[in-house]
């Protein structure tokens, strides 16, 4: 993954092929917009409702002095969705290695870097807690959680039990014009190993397994497999954050490799590639 500038403070700016989390626009809180009914001034309400939040941060006794680096900033995002794609920017984050396991991150510092008032950032790190991502620290803020090996290859081992069957069965129903139509997931995902970015591959990878369980017609699965690939993702204490470009690039080729198999209705080679995709995954 090729690395942007770093700014004085040790923080990433965007760069070709970077990963660095946004900066967007503070945001106003939920409610604060209010001219259509009429309010006077709401943009002056607007700016006192997110200074109030942004040094309010003792409310919630999280300090903020001595923390390490956080990612810098990237392209604006939508009011409208805001806590989503700050939680997206957070996934990013830690898939890249930006939030490094074991480092405590307050949400009001967070939300600096943001551009955005600490409860955004809250809620989404809330979120990230429910998935195992991050833990709570009281009075401080929040941990990113430190993995090791034997977690990854239980993760690793959950999926294939999961993956496997269902790709088995679906090689013998899904009709060749279906395998296809993922032709250019599976391209995907070679490009985004040739970038050499972690977070750029994470997102492909994602994308062209969701894609292929999708055809059982099972939302729950696909769900269930969503979250435990997400996790698997993770960076792992003391790890590489960015695994080699070639690791990437023979992860990908087993993508386009698997889809022949399927196109081709080789269940045995489905079989054994599937399995072997499992027990390399990373």
């Amino acid at each position: 993954m090729k690395q942007g500038a770093q700014d004085s403070t040790g923080i990433r700016t965007p760069g070709a092929g970077g990963s660095a989390v946004p900066r967007v626009p503070r945001q106003p809180e939920a409610g604060d917009l209010r001219r259509e009914q009429g309010t006077a001034d709401p943009w002056r309400k607007q700016e006192a409702a997110a200074a109030a939040d942004r040094p309010a941060e003792g409310v919630r006794g999280e300090h903020t002095h001595g923390e390490p680096p956080v990612p810098g900033p990237r392209p604006p995002v939508r009011r409208s969705s805001v806590r989503g794609q700050i939680l997206q920017a957070l996934r990013t984050a830690l898939v890249a290695g930006e939030l490094k396991p074991g480092e405590v991150y307050s949400a009001p510092v967070l939300g600096e870097r943001f551009g955005v008032s600490a409860t955004p950032v809250r809620e989404a790190m809330q979120q990230l807690t429910l998935e195992g991502a991050v833990e709570v620290v009281p009075n401080r803020g929040f941990r990113v959680v430190e993995r090791g090996g034997r977690e990854l290859a239980e993760l690793a081992e959950v999926r294939a039990l999961l993956e496997v069957p269902v790709m088995l069965r679906l090689a013998r129903r899904v009709p060749v014009e279906r395998w296809a139509e993922l032709r250019p997931l599976a391209e995907a995902t070679v490009r985004a190993a040739s970038s050499g970015c972690r977070a750029t591959y994470a997102e492909a990878d994602r994308a062209f397994h969701r894609a292929v369980l999708s055809l059982s017609g099972n939302e729950q699965l696909v769900q269930i497999a969503e979250d435990l690939h997400r996790r698997a993702q993770w960076p792992l204490v003391g790890g590489a954050v960015r695994p080699a470009r070639a690791d990437l690039l023979a992860d990908a080729a087993e993508h386009t490799a698997l889809l022949d198999a399927l196109v081709a209705r080789d269940v045995e080679v489905v079989r054994a590639l599937a399995t072997e995709h499992f027990a390399g995954a990373d």
